[in-house]
């Protein structure tokens, strides 16, 4: 026995009675050895626990798994991830009742063809490693649900992946993905789909064809504009496309009615569009850092807005209407070129948090007194915190 494994398990005690190992007729079906200093090879000896149906040797330190492995073939999940595997072996294709396979956080390079064989695999998680390509046979996992591939160096993934018509999750963030191609639209059960921090500069129209996605990321890209089909998504609750070169947004976002938050920051977009005031559901909406110099008054219709961010653009003016943000409790307006802030902005009962430094302002609305009054936090530039301070104890 390994010396990981000696305190864990004394000889002198029944193996019922060993910590992380569950019996069912004598036979071991479950092992749960997480984190307990494993280091080099998993020993082959392991391929005589016919029965096992749950392996977990998680955050480990091993550096190979042996091909015996293939001889669990009641095997339901599998989990090797956080070691140091360089390669995992074709005999793992063998494992046919594999439901969950868990190898994120390892040192793959690769994972072998024989993965398609793995017939009732619906968890698959590979993200962290350092896959350059994956093999076409993935795409035979017709029952794969989650499918994790972030955080590699993937520059393209094999046209057959978008045949898996069964996935609801799909992870491609952080690789170096330069296009998308049409057939994206074929995974209709997608309900979270992420591409954020790779090199795309366009998302086909057929991304309109998920109506079951809720979440999108596509932050973090070289966008200069998103499809105006994005308004077909109709399921879609958080849209992320900070960090990119967008110059507009399509009038269609507006369609989006079930959207609760919406992330903008970070672009070179000049205005928003006046449709963006059909968001009902939107509780979270992030504009910073970017050239708006104005904001339409429909933002004034986003009842259940919570947090508005529309600090460091070039707004000379914010509009009356939104004072009828009823449900505001963060609104930043920092770094912009204000002169002042609508008398209006009184009537945001619920504002707890209220950023106005680093602007031009020559005066305070009386209304400022009031929100503070209210327990509103209110941080305002050093220019004028003399005639604040005045205003306050006034």
């Amino acid at each position: 026995m390994c010396p990981e494994l000696q305190e864990r398990w004394p000889e002198a005690s029944p193996a019922e009675h060993w910590e992380g190992v569950t019996l069912e007729n004598g036979r071991v079906v479950e092992l749960e050895l997480e984190d307990v200093g494993l280091t080099g090879a998993v020993p082959a000896e392991l391929g005589r626990l016919s029965a096992l149906r749950k392996l977990n040797l998680g955050r480990n330190q091993l550096t190979s798994v042996p091909a015996e492995i293939g001889q669990l073939t009641s095997l339901e999940e599998l989990r090797l991830d956080r070691n140091q595997l360089t390669s995992v072996p074709a005999e793992i294709g063998q494992l046919t009742s594999l439901e969950v396979l868990y190898l994120e956080s390892n040192q793959l390079t690769s994972v072998p063809a024989e993965i398609g064989q793995l017939a009732s695999l619906e968890v698959f998680y590979l993200s962290r490693n350092q896959l350059t390509s994956l093999p076409a046979e993935i795409g035979q996992l017709t029952l794969l649900e989650g499918l994790s591939l972030a955080r590699n160096q993937l520059t393209s993934v094999p046209a057959e992946i978008w045949q898996i018509t069964a996935l609801e999750a799909l992870w491609l963030n952080e690789n170096q993905l330069t296009s998308l191609p049409a057939e994206i639209g074929q995974l209709t059960s997608l309900k979270e789909l992420g591409l954020g921090g790779n090199q795309l500069t366009s998302v086909p129209a057929d991304i309109g064809q998920l109506t079951l996605l809720e979440g999108l990321s596509l932050d973090s890209n070289q966008l200069t504009s998103v499809p105006a089909e994005i308004g077909q998504l109709a399921s879609l609750k958080f849209l992320h496309l900070q960090g990119n070169q967008l110059a507009s947004v399509p009038a269609e976002i507006g369609q989006l009615t079930l959207l609760e938050g919406l992330n903008l920051e970070s672009n070179q977009l000049t205005s928003v569009p006046a449709e963006i005031g059909q968001l009902a559901s939107l509780k979270r909406l992030i504009l910073s850092r970017n050239q708006l110099t104005s904001v339409p008054a429909e933002i004034g219709q986003l009842s259940s807005l919570d947090g508005l961010n529309l600090e460091r653009n070039q707004l000379t003016s914010v509009p009356a209407e939104i004072g009828q943000l009823a449900s505001l409790k963060l609104l930043h307006l920092s770094y912009n070129q204000l002169t002042s802030v609508p008398a209006e902005i009184w009537q945001l009962a619920s504002l707890e948090w209220l950023w106005l430094n680093n602007n031009e302002l020559t005066s305070v609305p009386a209304a400022i007194r009031e929100l503070r009054a209210a327990g509103c936090r209110v941080y305002l530039g050093d220019g004028v915190m003399g005639r604040v301070i005045a205003h306050f104890s006034a």
